[in-house]
């Protein structure tokens, strides 16, 4: 699918055709203002709308201090929301038996979360604006397409396959697949690719 192009999803389950989605994008401490309006770009671009919240502050009960992380399952119900709401964090996540998390999200719900820490290309000893930016959109594409109810694909470079190490997330893209993007339709979900 080419770049500009707009999919035009109709009500195909007696749900309602979404046109205009907001997404909200909430925050977590202190996160870089340049990748958060870069977010609200991409994301209004291809939902219809988007907003940058104020920051809250970070709940310190879902700190490990074992692992010197922070739970992203506890992260994500910490904070209530009346809409599709994408939280952005610098902070370190994992979650369940996983070492590390790039983000997690309500499958159905409202609520996703990203975290930048090892989205940097310094993370791993490189500088690279570009790729930074293009890993934050795919993580967050990814995640808000579990809030849609999308489940992991087993396409390696559709937006929802899941990334075990950066090197997945580097080499899919950041689009949905055409079987994603049906599954989307089916839900009356309007998306301008």
């Amino acid at each position: 699918m080419e770049s500009g192009k707009s999919i035009d999803i109709k009500n195909t389950k007696n749900t309602k055709n979404i046109t205009n989605i907001t997404i909200n994008i909430q925050p977590i401490g202190y996160v870089n203002r340049k990748i958060l309006e870069f977010l609200k770009e991409k994301l209004r671009h291809f939902f219809g709308d988007s907003e940058i919240l104020r920051p809250v502050e970070i709940n310190r009960f879902c700190f490990d201090s074992l692992r010197k992380k922070y739970i992203s399952t506890c992260l994500l119900k910490s904070y209530p929301v009346a809409e599709i709401t994408l939280f952005v964090t610098e902070h370190d996540l994992f979650a369940d038996r996983l070492n590390f998390v790039f983000g997690e999200a309500e499958l159905g719900g409202k609520r996703a979360i990203i975290s930048l820490y090892r989205l940097r290309p310094e993370f791993y000893g490189m500088k690279d604006g570009e790729l930074f930016r293009e890993r934050a959109i795919k993580e967050a594409m990814h995640e808000l397409g579990h809030v849609f109810g999308l489940m992991h694909c087993r396409n390696p470079s559709c937006v929802m396959y899941f990334s075990n190490s950066i090197l997945d997330t580097d080499r899919k893209s950041w689009k949905y697949c055409e079987l994603c993007l049906a599954k989307l339709k089916s839900r009356g979900i309007k998306l301008n690719l």
